[in-house]
């Protein structure tokens, strides 16, 4: 009955945009969310677009089913769109449009098409969340916000008295009809996320005070009263903690907790604690693999993990932490509950999912059968051979992905390139390389060139449980180089590539990598190292999130320099003979440039080529299109005149 309801007028939208999108390219979605009953799903959906060009996003209604486009909402033409949340009945969906140049962002609910504006926030604002009896919204609020939310983002000017003033994202609530925006969270104390209790009287949340990029690492969990805004702790956990969620009773809280490198990055086992308060306990202790989404459906929980090559879907029992395996793909996926969506009682699922060769699509259904429901991308052929390449080394299973030319020359032997990923809490994950380059431009454009890349999960990573991401604690570039070196032994004897045309390559904690490894071998003839880190004791006084290096090394660098001073590359900078590309954003608050230019220093003064680009304006993405090119031109020239035969 819903969708004979629907007007023609939005069909023929629907068809529009459907047809624009073939023409343009890859369609994009993202943020997906499942409806209460399961038959609907809203996100955010982008046209493809030429390289360079950012195409501007719409929020998109589906059936469930077929995935038909039963209504679109796209008030706001100069905004970027946040995640859309769900109305408890299902018929209206709110979200956030983001202003960034009048710096402002609006609260929407969006009802068959029509979308009505609800709340204002002069400043920056995320993650709209319907109340349990849908009369209240809540959202978390940055008035006045002096840069965008996250470490990545671009710094602010460090002028003036440093750090007297902090920006502060609170939850507001204002009621859904409309009205006045309440701040309810306490103006010293920086809320990462929240969700409601399901008596509708407050909040579970995670959060800390003081500065929001530095402090998530000892975020505590919190309860938030949602007519005083009066916070308590629940609890104080001795990891890193994402996704805080209420059981149904309103008695217990899970969230999934473990050692973590990033904000968003999300890794570690199932943890539940009372919600009055008390000692958080593992319910997952042992488990092979590394959740990234959590909910709680009726009477069970709901999790998405990382195992192995394996994204999965899995239902929880809170009790006794035994998990059942409901689905699975090499793939990776993303959804309103992490890595999926799922409906009010967990028996139904939906989300993006991509691999390297598969583009961008919708998956929608019950448990544990999942359907493709978009078809915009079905045109979108596969530009890259795949290779899922697992191996061991000192007791650990490890595994990587190796991408190459579709077809290779009887007898040619090719030059290859390591990419290390970020983190090193994080993981390589299956991403569609397009035609055009815009999934991963660097990597098209390397294996464009004739190159192979690999991207390894060296211990530290994600995907093999805690023990393996806790591997390389006050160990950087010691057991994951040991990892890394003997996955590209198992490349050599499964493809052609030539073992003495390596290069490494790196961005962040790959950026240190990429570091280390020329400081530490001389197996690679050309490195790029972005946004790293040369030495840990400067860096420690340098970066805007300190916070995040005690639980990797321990101690703070006062407390125990030696090991800072043991796994800095530029200890090691005499033993550097590899051409090296340095680049860095000059506003980075994760990595600041004087790391980037310290190595680059030490490198001149060792007689190694080595050039550096610091790119103006950036944080820790470099994230403008004319910055991208620049530095895929600059990437693609320097591994040439140093690989080519």
């Amino acid at each position: 009955m819903y969708v004979k309801a629907i007007a023609q007028a939005s069909i023929l939208a629907a068809a529009l945009i459907s047809s624009a999108a073939q023409a343009d390219g890859i369609r994009s979605y993202r943020n997906v969310a499942l409806s209460a009953d399961g038959e609907r799903i809203a996100a955010i959906e982008t046209p493809g677009s030429a390289e360079g060009r950012r195409s501007h996003a719409t929020i998109v209604v589906r059936d469930a089913g077929k995935g038909q486009i039963l209504w679109s909402s796209d008030p706001c033409s100069s905004c970027s769109y946040d995640r859309p949340s769900w109305s408890p009945d299902g018929r209206a969906v709110a979200f956030i449009g983001r202003d960034s140049k009048a710096g402002s962002a609006m609260l929407y609910v969006a009802e068959q098409g029509k979308a009505r504006q609800v709340a204002t926030v002069k400043g920056v604002a995320s993650t709209a969340r319907w109340s349990p009896d849908g009369k209240t919204l809540a959202l978390l609020a940055t008035p006045g916000a002096r840069k965008e939310t996250g470490a990545t983002a671009a710094g602010a000017r460090l002028i003036g008295e440093i750090g007297s003033e902090e920006d502060a994202q609170r939850i507001a609530s204002v009621p859904a009809q409309g009205g006045e925006l309440k701040l309810l969270s306490p103006d010293d104390t920086f809320v990462y996320e929240y969700d409601w209790t399901p008596d509708g009287k407050g909040f579970v949340a995670t959060s800390a005070k003081g500065n929001g990029d530095n402090n998530w690492w000892v975020a505590k969990l919190t309860y938030v009263d949602a007519a005083t805004g009066a916070l308590r702790v629940i609890a104080s956990p001795g990891t890193q903690l994402n996704m805080p969620r209420v059981s149904p009773d309103g008695q217990t809280v899970a969230f999934i907790g473990g050692l973590m490198s990033d904000f968003g990055v999300i890794g570690g086992d199932i943890y539940t604690v009372p919600l009055a308060g008390g000692e958080p306990k593992n319910i997952t202790p042992g488990f092979k693999g590394t959740f990234n989404g959590l909910a709680w459906k009726r009477k069970s929980l709901m999790g998405t993990a990382l195992m192995g090559d394996q994204q999965t879907v899995l239902a929880i029992d809170a009790q006794s932490g035994r998990t059942e395996k409901l689905w699975s793909a090499a793939v990776s996926s993303s959804g309103s509950d992490g890595r999926m969506s799922f409906n009010a009682d967990g028996s139904m699922a939906a989300g993006t999912v991509e691999d390297f060769e598969h583009a961008q699509h919708i998956v929608a259904g019950r448990l544990p059968q999942l359907a493709q429901v978009t078809h915009d991308n079905d045109g979108a052929a596969p530009q890259v051979s795949v290779r899922n390449i697992a191996w061991t080394n000192e007791g650990f299973n490890v595994q990587g992905w190796l991408l190459g030319p579709q077809k290779t020359e009887a007898g040619k032997r090719y030059p290859m390139i390591v990419r290390v990923h970020g983190g090193p809490a994080s993981a390589a994950a299956p991403r569609y390389i397009d035609a055009d380059g815009s999934g991963d431009s660097m990597v098209k454009a390397l294996i464009d060139k004739g190159y192979f890349v690999f991207l390894p999960n060296p211990r530290g990573s994600f995907g093999q449980g805690q023990e393996f991401a806790r591997a390389n604690r006050r160990d950087f570039g010691g057991g994951d180089l040991r990892d890394i070196q003997t996955g590209i032994d198992a490349v050599l004897k499964t493809v052609p590539v030539d073992g003495e045309r390596l290069g490494v390559m790196g961005h962040s904690y790959g950026g240190f990598m990429t570091m280390w490894t020329v400081t530490h071998s001389n197996r690679f003839k050309a490195a790029v190292a972005g946004a790293g880190i040369a030495n840990w004791i400067s860096y420690y006084g340098q970066n805007g999130i300190d916070q995040w290096m005690i639980p990797f090394f321990g101690a703070s660098a006062y407390d125990d320099p030696a090991i800072y001073r043991k796994l800095s590359p530029i200890e090691s900078i005499k033993n550097a003979k590899t051409p090296t590309l340095v680049y860095v954003g000059e506003r980075d608050v994760e990595c600041p440039p004087a790391q980037s230019m310290e190595f680059w220093h030490g490198l001149r003064a060792m007689g190694v080529p080595s050039s550096l680009v610091i790119y103006e304006d950036e944080g820790h993405s470099i994230r403008k299109p004319e910055h991208e090119r620049d530095l895929r031109q600059r990437t693609l020239a320097w591994f040439d005149k140093y690989l080519s035969k």
